[in-house]
């Protein structure tokens, strides 16, 4: 059970630092950016230095490794802009309820089992995260923000079932490892080009505290997946229960957190929204 309890606090942590990212006037692209170096350099020492980046341009998945790369920075600046200006609780729902796109993607790409139960917990995931980023005051301000917390949970979404289709169908099981490392190496890569346009196209100064935030968000973030996999390999939970046990804990303590730490306001629509969420998690599980 210590496995997944430090899974919860590594994820929930990753959206907490998003914010502090704001507080203290982070640039988040160059944070991140340094968060992937981190995550690369931790699954490298992992693997004892033993396959190197470049390798993998002779590998058969290299490909999906380029997209993969793309998709984490892109998706990771996405999550930072939504935690910054919708909360954790909105972050949270829309990254965990994104389970419901490979879910969906097995049913028709895989031909999985599509009971009731299933498509009413897929329904109700979509209405958690419609119900949770709904905020009045900001739509009137800016309408277009609503998208991009939908955009966040379509593109997680994509991103999981794309993992899924590499794991079965592309990479040998003794490559996933270095698989995972590749694609932290190559969204660094992709990372750091962006940087350097911004920084001659678009005059953006290079910020030395970035690197403490990137060291910050890095830890956490390979801490959550090298977290969950032990918790995978722990006797006496299924997958499916483990699953559940990680999504609502971070759904429920982010909200909490949101809530008493950052003082974030919650409507009724959004408090309901929290609890369709956690809803929807266990009826996926029961039908899992």
């Amino acid at each position: 059970m210590i496995w997944i309890v430090l899974s919860i606090c590594s994820s929930i942590l990753i959206f907490v630092v998003f914010t502090y990212l704001k507080k203290f006037s982070i640039d988040n692209l160059q944070a991140i950016l340094v968060n992937y170096l981190v995550a690369f350099s931790i699954g490298q020492a992992q693997m004892g230095f033993s396959k190197p980046l470049a390798a993998v341009i002779e590998q058969e998945w290299i490909n999906s490794v380029l997209i993969l790369g793309i998709l984490f920075i892109t998706l990771f600046n996405l999550m930072a802009w939504v935690s910054q200006n919708f909360g954790l609780t909105t972050v949270s729902i829309a990254v965990k309820m994104s389970v419901m796109v490979p879910i969906s993607f097995g049913i028709f790409y895989y031909h999985e089992s599509a009971s009731a139960l299933k498509i009413s917990a897929i329904i109700l995931a979509l209405l958690a995260v419609w119900m949770s980023t709904y905020k009045p005051a900001r739509i009137k301000s800016n309408p277009l923000s609503i998208i991009l917390p939908i955009l966040l949970f379509l593109g997680s979404g994509f991103l999981d079932s794309f993992l899924k289709y590499n794991q079965q169908e592309l990479v040998p099981a003794e490559d996933q490892a270095w698989f995972a490392s590749s694609i932290f190496g190559f969204a660094a890569i992709f990372g750091f080009f962006a940087m350097i346009y911004r920084y001659f196209k678009m005059h953006v100064p290079l910020q030395f505290k970035a690197i403490i935030g990137g060291i910050a968000l890095g830890i956490p973030n390979y801490g959550s997946i090298y977290f969950l996999l032990r918790a995978l390999d722990s006797p006496g939970l299924e997958s499916s229960s483990l699953f559940a046990i990680n999504n609502v804990g971070i759904v429920a303590l982010s909200s909490l957190l949101g809530y008493f730490a950052f003082k974030e306001k919650l409507s009724p629509l959004n408090i309901a929204g929290i609890i369709v969420a956690i809803i929807s998690i266990l009826l996926i599980t029961v039908v899992l």
